[in-house]
């Protein structure tokens, strides 16, 4: 009997290091691939944007999350996004809103990007599951 196979968005609220919440979706993400199934994207809102910041700088003894995040986003080409809203809030600027914005500088880690909501709502018209780890506020 073939089990079929289901497609996930992953939306994560809460922030590396300050919750559980990156670090249990890259696990379960890796699960997921492991077990025949695809994740479709990965939708960054609220706190979990900060999982995209190319300034993050964990000591030596700590997995940067970003870089973990980055490395699995690229080998299973998996769009990680962030939203728009969420990022310009925090000081996660790409460099499209840099220039737009005449900011001195972006920090936005590859390979996330910056996104509208609309990439969630296509996320959830298009996956079999949305699955959301939140910061646990």
């Amino acid at each position: 009997m073939s089990q079929e196979s289901c497609h996930f968005t992953l939306v994560i609220t809460g922030a590396p290091y300050s919750s559980q919440a990156p670090q249990t979706a890259l696990g379960f993400a890796r699960a997921v691939v492991a077990s025949g199934h695809a994740i479709d994207r990965v939708f960054l809102y609220g706190e979990g944007v900060h999982l995209a910041s190319a300034l993050s700088c964990p000591p030596s003894d700590e997995i940067n999350w970003t870089s973990a995040w980055g490395e699995f986003l690229e080998q299973h080409s998996v769009p990680g996004i962030a939203c728009i809203a969420s990022a310009l809030r925090r000081g996660l600027i790409d460099p499209a809103e840099q220039q737009r914005q005449e900011l001195p500088a972006s920090n936005l880690a590859a390979p996330f990007s910056i996104a509208g909501l609309g990439e969630w709502v296509e996320g959830v018209m298009q996956s079999s599951r949305v699955i959301y780890f939140h910061g646990g506020d």
